[in-house]
């Protein structure tokens, strides 16, 4: 079989056997064939054709072209196209065809927008493509337009470019008003002349919303936008709680969990002028026409509603295409909502956490006047490990610590907990700095193991590589002792001197296996600053000289109270650093405690030393005016006097301090140390620490390179005197 296909104006035929004979070529004549191309243009092409003359006048027009108008051709016919459709731009179509008349060049894809009376109330979108029609002669008789409607492919265009455009606006923080503001940015003007967002009550705090009842719903306005000023007169303020009837779109939407689509408002509607949406009544009097309510549902969660209003300025009531891009728009929105809102919950979770983990309302302390200041971080991965400690120990002294944990978020918390936890235990020992940062070094492995071993090893992993700043103040001797496990130095800032950064031994991080903290040892007068920092202050403080130099200027603010300088070296750290950093600060100046409010005896290591101690320490009270703890004292200075005689070693001191509390210190060069224990009837021993327990409010022993001190507390003014 051959087929053959010519073109028109000669002979054609199509799929003929050769030897069929009853097959009959069937040969069009030229003018056959022009009158079978003019009637497929004319009146069966869905492409709308008009032919105008020279003067822009329709002379030809197809019947697609009349059902794009919406006007019969008969009254097209001898007019110009502005004539008969005053509602579109015809001066910029009839320019485009003088232009095609003017240089007999074609045009082609030109973008048409308007309406006609085929539509009068949507715009449409129509493609048009002209080109001129010449004589034999050549010369110009008129141009021919094509038109067709592509305005369901531009819509679905432009859908898919605002869609684009929400993939790249929304969510760009994990901040739940950012992101609400944010969706609402991209509805107005795009879709809507106003748009709200409303979000149940919790859901900016980071809490799980409650799921909405059957009555009225209660709704925090947390962004809006509008197209022009005027709208939002009147109307509700950004934070306000309206509450919507049961009866209103809002809440039907929010309750059922699906959107509301209200192409007309009508102004007699029950839930227009009900007494609970005031707000609606008031849009509708300025022209508001038409409403879309879509909820915003993620992860089967109801976060709250958007809200979308056209006005008078936008005549076009909203369409069910425009609910089904609403939807897209808000769900997109909804997640990036539910990701803020879990990020919020999150991070106030590990913010309550570390805070509670930081020193509160620290009792005033006789050795140091205190400040701090703690910063957390704002980002996305979450607060980082900084803490800080103030221990008061035996002595009137105070025991200052400072940490930071790699990571962030609620593992960097927990780290944080059992950090301090472990760090006040062994303070409480009474430990010399060293002495603490080792034994901490050597808990930290173990607890990682046991991390591990109960399947929380990530939790637990932050442990390693910890920091640690540990320092010991002694107000009666102004000595000060630290050692610290890879933290930063302190800054010292002392009277009549330039502030400097003390040189730490460089000690490795808690958990690296280094056994060994060399301490650094540091006489402070009296009204020395102190300052220890974190890590994010360090590296701000190597990244330039000039923030070295503020810092310092700051620091020696003597006249300054220790709060204000405090609050002035966060911020300008604090602008430094950015917010991607925790920052803690801890600020102590030092004192000294007055040469009265002490009183030392060295007592021999005898036993009749035991009646002359006691007398000492109550001529001492006598001069304190603590007479009413003479008895209790005369108690306490025996018990531990006779125990050093009988087990101590010589030499043998006792110190009386009178501070907050009367504290009664005595030492010996021994190591070892006595033991509380419950003495049976007939013992002749054993009851005397005791008493000392049953008579003091604290009591303890400390060890030093000398020996050990044992030491007791009573309450300084126990009448509130």
């Amino acid at each position: 079989m051959v087929t053959a296909r010519k073109p028109l104006g000669g002979a054609y035929a199509e799929g003929v056997p050769e030897d069929d004979s009853r097959q009959r070529e069937h040969r069009l004549s030229p003018r056959e064939e022009d009158l079978a191309i003019l009637d497929a243009l004319f009146n069966q092409s869905p492409i709308g054709v008009a032919v105008y003359d020279s003067g822009l006048r329709v002379v030809r027009a197809n019947s697609a072209l009349e059902r794009i108008h919406g006007v019969p051709n008969a009254r097209l016919l001898g007019h110009r196209l502005g004539e008969v459709l005053p509602d579109l731009d015809t001066a910029a179509i009839e320019s485009r065809l003088v232009r095609v008349l003017e240089t007999g060049q074609p045009v082609a894809g030109t973008e048409v927008h308007g309406r006609t009376p085929a539509d009068p109330d949507r715009d449409r979108v129509w493609v048009a493509s002209s080109f001129a029609l010449t004589g034999q002669d050549g010369r110009t008789l008129g141009v021919t337009d094509m038109v067709m409607d592509i305005t369901e492919r531009h819509r679905v265009r432009k859908r898919l470019a605002l869609l684009d455009h929400a993939a790249a606006r929304i969510g760009t923080t994990l901040d739940v008003t950012r992101t609400a503001a944010e969706l609402a940015d991209v509805l107005v003007p795009a879709l809507a002349d106003l748009a709200t967002i409303d979000l149940l009550d919790g859901v900016e705090a980071g809490e799980e919303p409650l799921t909405p009842g059957t009555g009225g719903i209660e709704l925090r306005l947390t962004a809006r936008k509008a197209a022009r000023p005027s709208i939002l007169e009147g109307l509700r303020e950004m934070g306000d709680i309206q509450e919507f009837a049961a009866d209103t779109p809002h809440a039907r939407s929010l309750v059922s969990g699906q959107p509301v689509l209200v192409p007309v408002i009508a102004p007699d509607a029950g839930w227009v002028g009900g007494s609970l949406d005031p707000r609606a009544q008031a849009l509708v009097e300025r022209g508001t026409h038409s409403l879309m309510v879509v909820p915003l549902r993620a992860r089967d969660t109801v976060l709250g509603v958007a809200h979308m209003y056209r006005t008078s300025a936008r005549p076009d009531a909203f369409e069910p295409d425009d609910l089904v891009l609403a939807q897209d728009l808000v769900a997109r929105a909804a997640v990036c909502v539910d990701n803020a809102r879990r990020y919020t919950g999150e991070r106030v979770a590990a913010v309550t956490l570390q805070r509670s983990l930081l020193p509160r309302n620290v009792p005033e302390q006789s050795a140091v006047h205190l400040a701090y200041c703690y910063r957390p971080a704002r980002t996305h991965t979450g607060v980082g490990g900084c803490w800080f400690d103030v221990i008061p120990l035996s002595g009137a002294r105070v025991a200052l610590a400072i940490g930071d944990i790699p990571g962030t978020g609620i593992e960097a918390a927990a780290c944080t907990g059992q950090i301090c936890s472990a760090v006040r235990t062994l303070a409480q020992l009474d430990l010399a700095p060293e002495e603490v940062l080792a034994r901490l070094d050597n808990m930290v492995p173990r607890l990682v193991e046991r991390a591990r071993t109960s399947g929380s090893a990530p939790i637990m992993d932050g442990l390693v590589g910890a920091t640690c700043l540990y320092a010991i103040y002694d107000p009666v001797s102004c000595h000060c002792v630290m050692a610290s496990a890879g933290h930063a130095p302190p800054a010292v800032a002392e009277p009549d001197r330039p502030v400097r950064f003390l040189e730490l031994p460089p000690n490795e991080p808690l958990g690296l296996g280094d056994p060994v903290f060399e301490p650094l040892e540091v006489e402070l007068p009296a009204g020395s600053a102190l300052l220890f920092h974190t890590r994010s202050m360090a590296d701000s403080r190597d990244a330039g000289r000039a923030l070295d130099e503020q810092l310092c200027a700051i620091i020696a603010q003597d006249g300054m109270p220790p709060e204000d300088i405090c609050q002035a070296l966060a911020n300008v750290a604090g602008s430094r650093i950015g917010p991607q950093e925790d920052l803690a600060l801890l600020l102590a100046r030092t004192r000294r405690l007055p040469a009265a409010q002490v009183a030392t005896w060295d007592v021999p290591a005898e036993p009749g030393a035991v009646a002359d101690t006691r007398s000492l320490a109550l001529h001492q009270l006598e001069r304190w005016g603590l007479e009413d703890l003479a008895f209790t004292t005369e108690l306490v200075v025996s018990e531990l006097v006779t125990n050093a005689i009988r087990y101590g070693v010589p030499p043998i001191r006792l110190r009386l301090i009178h501070d907050q509390m009367l504290i009664c210190e005595v030492s010996d060069a021994s190591s070892t140390s006595p033991h509380i224990r419950r003495a049976a009837t007939m013992d002749e021993g054993g009851r005397g620490l005791f008493l000392v327990a049953q008579c003091s409010q604290h009591w303890g022993t400390r060890y030093h390179d000398c020996g050990k001190t044992i030491w007791a507390e009573q309450d300084a003014h126990p009448h509130g005197t």
